[in-house]
């Protein structure tokens, strides 16, 4: 591991040693190891990570719990957001293909991608940035959807998206539809808000195993319809959610799949080979008045 003493760890970030060994005494961070002859040696990630940290927040207790949570080095989200704050899509890329180099696919998306995409939306300041990490990562995302593997599997997902276009939840849902496809299913993604005919149209050419709510911003109405397609074309076919997708509060019975593209995945697999998640194809119980009349709507 590498590490600094001391006085060039103090003036990496601009501080006193006396100041920086307070830092320790007070929070525990950074947490420098010691030498045989018991001299402090700080680990640079710790000091990059709590560097970058204290320019966003110029406060040392937040500086610290933001850097504890980005952590840094190769296999960190916080490389991926310093580059989207540097409008440097270029080093976006060599953050994405140095973890690449050492993990999956699935991998790199769940830890590096979407960890810091959730961590920049909704700063202040920082809408910029944000529009540019959600325009880089979808195009990221689209890429490495077209070099993927042709499906290995007969079973097909359909997958209803209530999300944005520049949102964190469809970026959610894109990586869930890429680590569908990597594991061999055949997806199909469409809009919620498709005409009730076009969808059966599309349910009757590829007879899904299962069908998934995504995104964030569905209605009941909305999710009625698709509910009774569901039930009127391919019947045996469970109405699952992701992300909780759903759009009521408190317990229902539309059944998760997950909140992460691999428990997606894993949920899938145990549908297809039998295992199945017993899902009630029913909406929420707890307005059941409004569900029957959304089933009216679409029948109508």
């Amino acid at each position: 591991m590498s590490g600094i003493r001391t006085n060039a760890a103090a003036e990496l970030l601009g501080v006193s040693p006396n100041t920086l060994r307070s830092w320790e005494r007070r929070f525990g961070y950074p947490s420098p190891r010691r030498t045989a002859g018991g001299h402090r040696q700080y680990d640079l990630s710790e000091l990059e990570a709590l560097r970058r940290a204290l320019l966003e927040t110029h406060n040392i207790s937040s500086a610290i719990q933001v850097a504890r949570q980005r952590g840094e080095g190769p296999s960190s989200a916080a490389r991926l957001v310093d580059a989207f704050d540097r409008f440097d899509e270029n080093a976006a890329d060599r953050v994405m293909e140095e973890s690449l180099a050492v993990r999956s696919v699935e991998r790199t998306v769940e830890d590096l991608l979407l960890p810091a995409l959730e961590f920049n939306q909704d700063r202040k300041g920082r809408e910029a940035e944000f529009e540019l990490a959600c325009r880089w990562a979808t195009g990221w995302l689209h890429a490495a959807r077209r070099v993927a593997p042709p499906a290995a599997r007969e079973e097909a997902v359909f997958l209803f998206d209530a999300s944005s276009s520049l949102d964190v939840e469809a970026l959610h849902v894109q990586a869930m539809e890429l680590a569908l496809r990597r594991s061999g299913f055949r997806v199909l993604l469409m809009s919620m808000n498709l005409p009730q005919e076009r969808v059966a149209r599309a349910v009757r050419a590829i007879q899904p195993l299962a069908f998934v709510l995504c995104g964030s911003n569905a209605t009941l109405e909305v999710v009625g319809r698709l509910v009774y397609t569901a039930r009127q074309v391919a019947e045996s076919a469970p109405v699952l959610e992701y992300r909780d997708a759903t759009p009521v509060t408190g317990s229902h019975s539309i059944r998760s799949i997950g909140v992460k593209p691999s428990e997606a995945v894993t949920s899938m697999r145990a549908v297809a080979d039998g295992n199945a998640i017993e899902v009630p194809l029913d909406l929420p119980d707890l307005d059941e008045e409004a569900v029957e009349i959304a089933l009216k709507t679409a029948a109508s």
